[in-house]
């Protein structure tokens, strides 16, 4: 692809092919959401958008692209061109090269919902890095200005060439389904993070043993009543049969032991008490350290 370079930065003032169409799907990892926001309030000031280089990987076929991780890349805009720096981009990659040698450039994000001219530009240089796959380009809604909705809108775009020369500022870009997705072992860091919205600080604290287990049966409680009020519904013909859902709630029972109320009580009372041993001990080593290291201070 040939480029106009001065310096560390490159100058995306030129064109090149583009891949052919590929359909396939999305796959976003929270963490990425979470770095766009931080770059975009870390950003100079005046600047309007930020943007930054996606890594992930690809299915084997090529039709499923997991985007898991992200680094910012500074980046100019003005009337005539947008400027790139194509040092750090490549620096940044080689670093997390050593740390996740599985994960690969996949595509590119920016803040924002409006595509412009000089977002084919940028995606002809990270086409070129990705191919012969398509380059996925991200854009997040951080002016909360999708259709008037007070939410941040996500969206995923690949190009393809329009007209018959290929030229990179002729191109279209087209959306592509994408999905947000979390590992079990985020779940209770999103919940926590969640809960945020709900106080005046907009901060969250980290739970306690006892608070978990409480939300964890309110949750339980809340989804038992459910499921009981819509079979109920079911046999008074309130709510059409799903065999589907029928299939799926039998299952779920099938697997409960048959323990009666007071075995099951009495059970769960010593679980509880075990619980309530290890805070107890916790606290107590907590307190001894702490009266060590003062002591320590005094000596």
């Amino acid at each position: 692809m040939p480029l106009s370079t001065k310096s560390s930065t490159l100058h995306l003032t030129s064109t090149s092919g583009v891949p052919a169409f590929r359909p396939f799907t999305c796959v976003i990892n929270p963490v990425v959401l979470f770095s766009i926001l931080d770059h975009y309030l870390r950003r100079n000031e005046g600047q309007e958008r930020v943007i930054g280089t996606l890594l992930g990987v690809r299915s084997d076929d090529g039709t499923e692209v997991e985007i898991r991780n992200c680094f910012n890349v500074p980046h100019q805009e003005n009337d005539s061109e947008v400027a790139v720096d194509m040092e750090h981009h490549r620096a940044m990659f080689e670093l997390h090269q050593r740390v996740n040698p599985k994960e690969v450039i996949v595509g590119w994000y920016a803040t924002g919902s409006q595509l412009n001219s000089y977002s084919a530009l940028i995606q002809d240089f990270y086409s070129s890095e990705v191919a012969p796959f398509q380059a996925v380009h991200l854009t997040m809604d951080t002016d909360l200005a999708v259709k008037g909705t007070q939410t941040m809108g996500l969206q995923t775009h690949i190009s393809a060439p329009v007209g018959v020369s290929a030229k990179s500022g002729n191109c279209m870009f087209l959306p592509v389904p994408c999905e947000v997705r979390y590992f079990d072992a985020e779940r209770s860091g999103l919940e926590i993070l969640a809960t945020a919205k709900d106080s005046d600080e907009r901060t969250a604290s980290l739970l306690s043993d006892m608070d978990h287990l409480e939300i964890a049966i309110a949750k339980v409680q809340e989804m038992l009543e459910r499921v009981s009020q819509y079979v109920q519904q079911v046999l008074n013909g309130k709510e059409p049969a799903n065999n589907a859902i029928g299939r799926y709630i039998m299952d779920s029972v099938s697997v409960v032991p048959k323990v009666d109320a007071t075995s099951f009580e009495k059970m769960f009372n010593s679980h509880l008490q075990d619980l309530l041993m290890v805070v107890y001990l916790a606290n107590m080593t907590r307190t001894q350290l702490s009266v060590a290291e003062r002591l320590n201070t005094l000596v």
